[in-house]
């Protein structure tokens, strides 16, 4: 009989997973969602060379010419062919505004104007974005924490991908 349950719960959970959402139209659409990590940033106490050179001594990322770190990995389905970005920033980096909190998590996502729909239906504040990029589009809200949470909608890099 336990085993049943446990079966029947699996079940539920696969289907309840892969549900079509109802858009406010009456438009059937699968429900946007994250597809991983894009990057994560956080602001450095001292020197962010400094720190970012201890990470590639110690613990092996091979820091780019930007002076971060790009982890590659085969699973993900975006044309860019998948990877997380690294970057330790400067202690007076702007780029978590207008959140207090010393980092910001990138979100890989699958569907930009499935995901604004989404947030809009929540009532979540855009707090910028969209923007075209030379790698994709980005968009920015602030989580109930406070935190600035950047979500990526991935592209091969390419100058043409600006302003679409």
């Amino acid at each position: 009989m336990k085993k049943i349950i446990l079966y029947l719960a699996l079940i539920t959970i696969t289907l309840s997973s892969s549900i079509p959402t109802v858009m406010a139209e009456g438009e059937k659409v699968t429900k946007a969602k994250v597809t991983g990590i894009g990057g994560v940033f956080f602001k450095a106490k001292g020197d962010p060379k400094a720190l970012a050179d201890w990470y590639e001594k110690n613990l092996g990322m091979k820091l780019e010419p930007w002076g971060g770190a790009i982890l590659r990995w085969k699973e993900d389905t975006a044309e860019d062919g998948g990877g997380t970005a690294w970057h330790v920033h400067d202690a007076k980096t702007d780029h978590f505004e207008p959140s207090k909190s010393n980092f910001m998590i990138n979100y890989r996502i699958d569907n930009m104007d499935g995901l604004i729909a989404q947030l809009k239906a929540n009532g979540t504040k855009i707090e910028k974005g969209p923007e075209s990029h030379e790698n994709g589009k980005f968009l920015w809200v602030i989580d109930p924490d406070g935190n600035k949470v950047e979500l990526w909608e991935p592209k091969i890099w390419d100058e043409k991908n600006k302003g679409n």
